[in-house]
């Protein structure tokens, strides 16, 4: 296939509800990892002085936006929906181009995505706290939820339109403003995020985005006094920075970091179903999602005819261009992701079974982009590199176990506690798994991936700090809470 080189228009930053130029004078440009040769998108490295830009237009549309009713706001969401649903096609059509997922998964990113406004503006109705009896005659006890100001929201590329509206539409539901910084590598599909929220209602300054490199923009929202919290999802190494840095200016802060997701199969397991799930928890989105299956724990008694099938649908997995309609698994994201996986390959190569995979695909489809085999190691040692560290790319290790205590143990031997899932038919084995398996989100004979709207989302251990995400707790990280004492003994009657 041959694709000629498209040239992007330059993306700008959207500040007090306009669309504004960069003063750095400096870009970044963006290529389809599944094809090089096309441009994207160009975006600015913008600077410091633009990040205090933004928050001030923030802070100046504040009490306003506070001011007006919650539901009113739900409503503005509520358009949001409708208008996310109306351009669905278009917006995945641009994810894939610029993420490389398939645009199966790009169509499925964007209905969950759908699906939390949809969620989140209904917040709009259910914004209240709680009216309690007082231990005093004639009082009156009661709790409010109050917004913080101003937060900033920093989004990853692998999810570049869910987790910046499952951040931004709480946020804005609670009645604070937001400053946005989302990935270098996905600026076009923020941009056009940030557009449909405008093309909704909401005033000017609500919803800022500044564009460009961590190092300047997600540091100086971090800086910036005026920012009251900071909503984070990404890496450990920048995560634990940032939550450190929050914790010295006393900003509320919620990190959503890795995973090293584990899929127990027990000897009663329907292994058919078992061996389809992990493949799609492995090797969908090209592994690169924090809820990815990396490990799969199986009892030795059917560990053999579990591999045997989970080797004939990996087998049957297509890579290529997600635009193409039977690809199954695009490419990585770009070349430092690349070299991040075939460092952990040889690693694998070295500490256990290479069954399938473990190179970089090359030849006419694949020679313009980031591809690598789905990838299947066995006889993992429980404690080895690829079994203990995140890789963030199609690679999945089998670690072969006694009975089902050996499981768990090495189900919970990771720093990270995000997504677990059980393949069993035994009551009392699902219920202990639930019971003492160590992650924030537990799955029954369904894979570690999935999630819901209206559930809370997030990790424990290493994974994630601060309150859980999406659902109806999403709001209590966004709001403080405010208790009120009415003596009414005096008032006149």
């Amino acid at each position: 296939m041959t694709t000629a080189t498209v040239t992007a228009p330059l993306r700008h930053n959207f500040i007090n509800g306009r669309w504004v130029a960069s003063r750095s004078g400096q870009t970044m440009e963006r290529r389809n990892p599944a094809d090089l040769r096309e441009i994207t998108s160009i975006a600015p490295l913008s600077t410091r002085e633009e990040v205090r830009d933004a928050v001030a237009a923030a802070k100046a549309a504040f009490a306003g936006w506070r001011d007006t009713p919650a539901p009113l706001r739900g409503r503005i969401l509520g358009r949001a929906a409708a208008l996310v649903e109306k351009q669905k096609e278009a917006l995945a059509r641009t994810l894939s181009r610029e993420e490389g997922k398939t645009l199966r998964e790009s169509l499925v990113e964007i209905e969950r995505s759908i699906n939390i406004l949809e969620f989140i503006a209904g917040e709009g109705r259910r914004l209240g706290g709680e009216t309690m009896p007082s231990e005093l005659r004639r009082n009156l006890a009661y709790t409010i939820k109050q917004p913080l100001g101003v937060v900033g929201a920093i989004t990853p590329w692998n999810f570049p339109v869910a987790i910046p509206v499952w951040k931004i539409a709480p946020a804005l539901v609670a009645g604070n403003t937001v400053v946005l910084k989302p990935s270098e590598l996905t600026p076009e599909c923020a941009a056009q995020v940030v557009e449909l929220f405008g093309q909704a209602g909401l005033p000017a300054g609500v919803l800022n985005m500044v564009l460009g490199a961590g190092e300047e923009v997600g540091d100086e929202l971090l800086q910036d006094r005026e920012v009251r919290a900071i909503s984070f999802t990404g890496s450990n190494e920048v995560g634990s920075h940032i939550y450190a840095l929050a914790a010295r200016q006393m900003k509320k802060c919620q990190c959503e970091m890795g995973g090293k997701n584990p899929v127990v199969v027990l000897r009663d397991a329907d292994l058919e179903l078992a061996a389809q799930s992990v493949v799609l928890g492995a090797f969908g989105s090209s592994g690169q999602r924090c809820t990815a299956t990396s490990r799969v724990v199986v009892e030795h008694a059917v560990a053999d005819a579990f591999v045997a099938r989970l080797l004939e649908g990996a087998r049957k997995l297509k890579v290529g261009n997600g635009l193409e309609a039977d690809v199954d698994v695009g490419p990585l994201v770009d070349s430092q992701q690349l070299e991040t996986v075939l460092h952990y390959l040889a690693i694998g190569k070295k500490e256990s079974r290479l069954l399938l995979g473990g190179d970089r695909l090359s030849g006419p489809a694949y020679d313009h982009g980031y591809f690598v085999a789905p990838t299947i190691f066995d006889h993992v040692p429980w404690d080895s590199v690829i079994a203990q560290e995140e890789i963030f790319g199609p690679v999945l290790s089998v670690i072969r176990v006694a009975d089902f205590d050996q499981a768990l143990r090495v189900a919970n031997s990771v720093k990270y506690g995000l997504s677990s899932s059980v393949y069993t038919n035994d009551a009392r084995r699902i219920f202990d798994f639930i019971d003492r398996i160590e992650t924030g989100i537990t799955h029954v004979n369904a894979p570690t991936v999935a999630s819901e709207a209206h559930l809370p989302f997030g990790g424990i251990k290493a994974t994630g700090v601060g309150l859980r995400e999406m659902g109806r707790v999403a709001i209590d990280f966004y709001t403080e809470l405010k208790a009120v004492y009415i003596d009414y003994t005096s008032l006149p009657a």
